[in-house]
């Protein structure tokens, strides 16, 4: 028996606390809440989890972590029934979760390598989440993140080929690869191996791995050799999410990006060219500090003109000690209208981008019987009742709001 894992936040989130399970086997009456930093929101909902197991389990050992503890761990400490806070260094290493070792706040380091973990199981997925770095050396200004994970520090690629192999042994055949900023990999290496080149090494290395995906990744950074295995090699799923942030010039300089919007429509189009039909996703903030009328307006029109499909969107969170939250604020109840703004554009983006898929054989990782996601990452329906984890080919017969309906072939 392992403790049970609450996982916040982002899918490094998701892979960590895998790497927890593994160290916490036979763990009985724990529960380890991993904690995100990113929003307000994110803190509150695991704020609202510790105080509910607390109440539902008051005899459970509880020990939280992530990077919302190592940011401000005696906060944390604090609440109601929590026995022990671990910083995301500590929470990877075996010892840590050892009888007796280590204590409350004195747990909290500052990381500053990274430690490869060997998993083997996702419980519950169908694909695979695997770490290639840590941490991030930018400073935009309204981002926590590097304080709660330091700086960029890569996952030595020799290091990947083995996890990866691990994972496909395991039964797994599409891999994401996460991180903080996975496009600043390999500059902290022997020889600075960028993202593209880790990449091309890593499906020649383990040639029976069917799909890699990438999560979200900086437009500012994407390197020739990513961009030549995007137009290449089919292994590498047509799929690009964006951290874009935002569609205003101005927006973006206050945020200190270290990209304006001419820059992101040029990988856009970059992308679409190389990879016709290629999904395209982003992140992007609403209501950001000194936002006005004028300066939303323009992201809203970035986002409908380029038909970006995926939009993740944020409302804009302070987040106490990063430079927006000291700028003149947009109202709560505005931030929240024009994230749902850009919510309803992105979901006419992707109706329009799912009846283009009408008539085509896509190719889908099932997750449930009859559930999936293709290769642009839309979610599928399936007529007919499937296995699970498999790859197989659909043709679509159907576009909806949400998903696509196939049928196998």
């Amino acid at each position: 028996m392992s403790a049970e894992i609450l996982t916040f936040g982002c899918r490094l989130n998701a892979y960590e606390s895998e790497v927890m399970r593994a160290h916490t086997s036979g763990l009985a009456q724990t529960i380890i809440v991993n904690t995100c930093a990113v929003t307000g929101e994110a803190e509150r909902q695991a704020r609202q989890a510790i105080r509910k197991a607390h109440r539902e389990h008051p005899d459970a050992q509880i020990i939280v972590t992530g990077c919302a503890v190592q940011i401000d761990p005696a906060r944390w400490q604090a609440l109601p029934g929590v026995a022990r806070v671990l910083g995301n260094e500590e929470k990877l290493k075996a010892a840590s979760w050892l009888s007796g070792a280590g204590s409350a706040v004195s747990d909290i380091m500052a990381a500053r390598e990274t430690v490869p973990h060997l998993v083997t199981d996702f419980a519950g997925r169908a694909r695979a989440f695997v770490q290639v770095q840590q941490g991030c050396d930018h400073r935009c200004t309204f981002c926590i993140i590097p304080f709660g994970r330091g700086p960029n520090r890569s996952v030595p690629i020799g290091v990947i080929v083995e996890q990866v192999r691990a994972l496909v042994v395991a039964g797994y055949q599409e891999m994401v690869l996460t991180g903080v900023d996975i496009a600043s990999y390999g500059a902290d290496l022997p020889g600075r191996p960028g993202l593209g080149q880790m990449c091309r090494r890593l499906l020649a290395q383990v040639p029976e791995l069917s799909r890699l995906r990438l999560s979200s990744i900086d437009p500012a950074a994407i390197d020739e050799d990513l961009w030549r295995l995007l137009a290449d090699e089919p292994r590498l799923m047509p799929h690009l999410h964006l951290s874009l942030q935002a569609g205003s010039d101005l927006i973006l300089k206050r945020m200190k990006r270290r990209h304006l919007t001419a820059d992101a429509r040029a990988v856009i189009a970059r992308a679409r060219d190389l990879r016709p039909g290629i999904a395209i996703g982003a992140d992007v903030i609403a209501g950001f500090p000194t936002e006005t009328d004028t300066l939303f307006d323009e992201t809203l029109a970035f986002m409908r003109s380029e038909k970006i499909p995926f939009l993740h969107v944020f409302p804009y969170s302070e987040r106490p000690g990063t430079p927006a939250a000291r700028m003149p604020a947009v109202s709560v109840s505005l931030r929240k209208e024009r994230a749902a703004r850009l919510r309803a554009a992105g979901q006419i983006n992707a109706t329009a981008f799912h009846a283009a898929q009408t008539g085509r054989v896509i190719n889908l990782l099932t997750e449930t019987e009859i559930t999936g996601h293709s290769e642009h990452f839309v979610a599928v329906r399936l007529t007919i009742p499937v296995d699970t984890a498999r790859l197989l080919r659909a043709r679509v017969i159907e576009a909806h709001e949400k998903y696509i309906l196939a049928e196998p072939v």
